[in-house]
């Protein structure tokens, strides 16, 4: 019987670990996280990584996995969560996969297309053009060449705008182009479940989690990171704006309420990705009577108690 690789997908602050843990608790299993900021040590707070007691839950893979001054792309990670779910799948018939990278998520489910590589010469201009003029000239630029995939990607991360404008500039199309091929076959199966909640709720959630961010020492992290701040990891969003007020720009209060504001942006264009990608089957947060019923009729069965 081939093995079942259960992949809790959804928006930021919707309760995809919360679930993940449960299952992983009702499978007897283990969970691999897919979430590309929970990689790096360095950054708790602002990742709104599980903390001690969900980590004791449930045992966790590529938390922590990485020093901050580490380039984890999405193809390392499909290469050892792929020898690693190998491991997995000889003691257990599921494993659980959690986050909201859905590059991440796509590149270890369907596996990742085959992207030209650009020349060095304009991967350095536009890294330099990034420095100088900001990550704001470059995504209007792309949005300007390519407003579909600007539409549904994490455009806040300076190193996927960079690579999409690469790859543009290398060959004249657009990144989206490149991921329309046939997905790669696994010898494990996927199911895919979405979290989402009414708008409202969510964003709701979302502003707390950033107010409980702040009350958790989320400033003191970020002026502890301060000589990593160009790193790729350190230049998305609960940091880029703390980093922007560290440098004169704004108050601290303007600062937090950019960071809800950027935050509910990329929740919606989370969703739009796993509605996109992939056969995501949806449930609100407190479903998991629902979720658990549905994975039985897909054939996922928990171990019989002993």
């Amino acid at each position: 019987m081939k093995k079942t690789l259960v992949s809790v997908v959804g928006p930021t602050a919707v309760g995809k670990t919360a679930l993940a843990i449960q299952l992983a608790q009702y499978f007897q299993t283990e969970i691999v996280s897919a979430d590309s900021r929970q990689f790096y040590r360095e950054m708790t707070v602002g990742t709104a990584k599980p903390d001690a007691q969900e980590l004791a839950a449930a045992t966790h893979h590529f938390i922590n996995s990485h020093a901050v001054d580490t380039v984890y792309s999405a193809g390392d990670f499909e290469r050892d969560a792929l020898a690693l779910l190998y491991t997995l799948f000889q003691t257990h018939d599921v494993v659980v996969l959690v986050g909201g990278s859905g590059l991440f998520v796509r590149a270890l489910t369907e596996g990742l297309d085959d992207l030209p590589q650009a020349p060095e010469h304009i991967r350095q201009r536009l890294n330099e053009s990034l420095q100088s003029d900001g990550l704001p000239s470059l995504q209007q630029r792309l949005k300007a060449i390519d407003p579909v995939h600007y539409a549904q990607m994490d455009f806040q991360n300076p190193q996927r705008v960079v690579r999409a404008l690469e790859v543009y500039e290398t060959t004249g199309k657009s990144i989206a182009d490149y991921q329309q091929q046939k997905q790669v076959a696994r010898a494990f199966d996927v199911i895919t479940v979405g979290l989402n909640d009414e708008r409202e709720a969510l964003y709701n959630r979302i502003n707390r989690r950033v107010e409980q961010m702040m009350e958790n020492g989320l400033l003191e992290e970020v002026q502890s990171l301060a000589s990593y701040r160009e790193h790729p990891a350190l230049r998305t969003v609960g940091y880029t704006e703390i980093f922007d007020f560290l440098d004169g720009n704004g108050t601290l209060q303007e600062a937090v309420e950019k960071i809800q504001q950027n935050s509910r942006r990329y929740a919606k264009r989370q969703i739009t990705w796993f509605k996109k990608y992939g056969n995501t089957h949806w449930f609100a947060p407190t479903d998991l009577e629902k979720i658990k019923q549905f994975l039985h009729e897909s054939g996922v069965m928990a171990p019989q108690k002993t």
